[in-house]
């Protein structure tokens, strides 16, 4: 099993797209990026710890490969908005890719040179590609959001503009 790390914005709305899988083990709502060990949710909101809201999901490469992780995570942001995602503004809701090997590194330099030459966006891509660092697992009532509360799951979706965005920029 492998691990790989995204910032996404919300964390809310990136375990969905990633849950219940052929070869996904686990995805998991955290923290990373940031200097203050353990931090909360309250503290992480403050935009002041320098932790990104992110996902680790714990996955297969032999079912589900790394290339293919990417091509998901990259649909569900917008990857030329380096303040926040969507309606979440702050530093903690930024995109980047935690590569946690060499591997994971090279492949993202590519996914994003390719979404960069050949996407559908007129601004630059600004999505980091950073090295993992110590992940904190976010509080119970932040895991799997989207089964636990689906109604304010899809509502905070909607008032977002994550879906619109998806939908118009994203075929």
């Amino acid at each position: 099993m492998k691990k790989a790390t995204f910032a996404g914005g919300c964390f809310w709305c990136m375990v969905k797209p990633f849950d219940e899988l052929p070869g996904i083990i686990n995805v998991v709502s955290g923290y990373t990026g940031g200097y203050l060990k353990n931090p909360s949710y309250e503290q992480v909101k403050t935009g002041e710890t320098g932790h990104y809201e992110a996902v680790q999901i714990t996955y297969d490469p032999t079912i589900f490969p790394y290339e293919t992780l990417l091509d998901l995570y990259l649909p569900q942001i917008d990857p030329t908005d380096d303040q926040g995602q969507f309606i979440d503004r702050g530093s903690q809701y930024r995109t980047a890719i935690f590569y946690a090997d060499e591997e994971q590194k090279n492949l993202a330099e590519k996914s994003l040179a390719k979404l960069e030459e050949d996407g559908p966006f007129n601004d630059p891509i600004v999505t980091k590609i950073l090295p993992t660092s110590t992940f904190y697992e976010a509080e119970d009532e932040h895991q799997a959001f989207y089964k636990k509360n689906p109604q304010k799951y899809q509502r905070e979706r909607e008032d977002s503009g994550r879906d619109r965005f998806i939908q118009t920029h994203w075929s």
